[in-house]
């Protein structure tokens, strides 16, 4: 497996945190908390590249609430100043990842998404089916709480076997430890949780694909489903 280190600088680079300010402000030119970020925007670039340089940087509080749409989600928004930090980590670490993303994996992707997803469900289901001319079955399910209950030191070890720079480590665990629970859950609503999100599933991706030699099979953040020409398949302990 290709390990990377050296990364830390590139995070910090002023280049790369106004490219990440781009991004991070992106149909949200309108929000308080960006209006005033930008108000002296070179002097807060600044700051931020020095508590990267300096590892000082501590992120600012969660602020949560209640959204509807029309599945009810509790939100946690972090600052503007904290998801230009979150851009600019993805920036640098995003492909280093999604390189080992298995095609199906449809969420939080540039390219990919719900259509991806529905695209392949279908694609599966003729398959399955021979064009709809038998009989298939599916299996859909979901991780309850996921966001909630994924732990940090089994995220840090995935993410470890990749990223051997101590310093995007420390990065990352500042940016985990913002959260309510102490060593488990990550806040619905920020860019790294849901980059994170899909690292933390790969594991069970390449399980079912390489292990369990699953053909038709389609993620989406934590809900998936399976796609099978036999029911007895799709059973816990089913199989010949």
């Amino acid at each position: 497996m290709k390990t990377y280190d050296n990364l830390y600088e590139q995070i910090y680079s002023l280049s790369n945190l106004i490219l990440a300010w781009h991004k991070a402000r992106k149909e949200k030119t309108t929000k308080e908390d960006v209006i005033e970020f930008e108000k002296d925007l070179k002097k807060n670039l600044l700051k931020l590249q020095y508590e990267l340089k300096e590892m000082t940087y501590c992120p600012k509080e969660l602020v949560t609430f209640v959204l509807r749409d029309p599945k009810t989600r509790v939100i946690s928004k972090s600052d503007f100043r904290d998801r230009v930090i979150h851009h600019a980590l993805i920036n640098v670490i995003g492909e280093i990842f999604e390189k080992s993303f298995i095609y199906d994996s449809c969420a939080n992707q540039i390219g990919k998404g719900t259509l991806l997803a529905v695209k392949r469900f279908d694609k599966f289901a003729r398959k399955v089916t021979n064009n709809f001319t038998n009989c298939g079955f599916c299996l859909k399910s979901d991780i309850k709480h996921y966001f909630q209950s994924i732990g940090h030191d089994k995220l840090i070890e995935i993410i470890g076997r990749k990223i051997k720079d101590e310093k995007v480590i420390w990065l990352i665990t500042r940016i985990l430890k913002n959260t309510e629970k102490e060593g488990i859950g990550m806040p619905l609503g920020n860019l790294t949780s849901q980059y994170f999100a899909n690292v933390y599933l790969n594991e069970l991706d390449y399980f079912v694909k390489h292990v369990l030699r699953i053909k038709y099979y389609v993620r989406y953040v934590d809900d998936f489903v399976i796609l099978d020409r036999r029911l007895k398949n799709l059973v816990v302990g089913g199989g010949d």
